[in-house]
């Protein structure tokens, strides 16, 4: 593959084959950023688990302290009081049939996450097929199934984030902008390492933590040491 001017540049100023300590793997992955633009940094992390078993699975969901530095467009799909009580928190869109039907029928999806209240799911069920492969289906272990739509929704636009575990026993999650600092994308990074280790599965054998990589979204992937965490 060809790279371009800026992303050869970015892979002088570190070592691939060396592993960095999370704070510098930080440094080095804003210095990498040379878009024009505030670039996500992101975080790859394989672990040393097997995606096809079930009880095999890690996933999630962890409020960043620093927030992801993106703006999320909330949807919550309940009725009555719950209702009132997600637009008071300041949700984006909130519905029940209407937004069911207008997704179905517009294909309309100007929503980064969908938090639904237990009694709705059969309602969001209905649209599970369009939903699901977006990664859009409110679910319990992600927190967006829940009564208390209020904290649901303070914490997603405080920066909660999901992580789940690819078929390829990978987690991509974003955990900040360039212009964050190395301190802040760090603490970020911490604190969803915590999480997933927190989540390791009672069968994962062997080394858990295979290995870490950040990248800007238009930069080189840095390798971190996971034995730092």
């Amino acid at each position: 593959m060809k790279h371009g001017k800026k992303y050869v540049e970015s892979t002088k100023l570190f070592d691939s084959l060396n592993q960095y300590d999370p704070d510098q793997a930080c440094d080095l992955a804003i210095k990498t950023g040379k878009a024009k633009f505030d670039e996500t940094v992101e975080v790859s992390i394989r672990l040393g688990v097997d995606p096809r078993h079930a009880d095999q699975q890690v996933r999630g969901a962890v409020v960043l302290p620093n927030g992801t530095g993106k703006v999320t467009r909330v949807l919550v799909i309940a009725k009555g009081e719950k209702a009132k009580e997600a637009e008071a928190a300041g949700a984006d869109y909130v519905g029940a049939e209407d937004m069911i039907a207008k997704i179905q029928q517009e294909n309309w999806f100007e929503f980064d996450v969908c938090v639904a209240t237990p009694d709705m799911m059969g309602l969001v069920g209905r649209i599970g097929r369009v939903l699901g492969p977006k990664g859009l289906m409110p679910n319990p272990k992600s927190g967006t199934v829940t009564m208390d739509v209020n904290k649901a929704v303070h914490d997603i636009k405080a920066g909660k984030v999901e992580y789940r575990l690819d078929k390829t026993a990978i987690i991509h999650c974003p955990i900040g902008k360039v212009s964050f600092g190395a301190e802040k994308l760090n603490e970020n990074l911490t604190t969803l390492m915590e999480a997933i280790i927190k989540a390791k599965p009672a069968a994962a054998k062997g080394t858990y933590i295979r290995s870490i990589y950040l990248s800007a979204t238009m930069g080189p992937a840095v390798r971190v040491n996971p034995l730092k965490f």
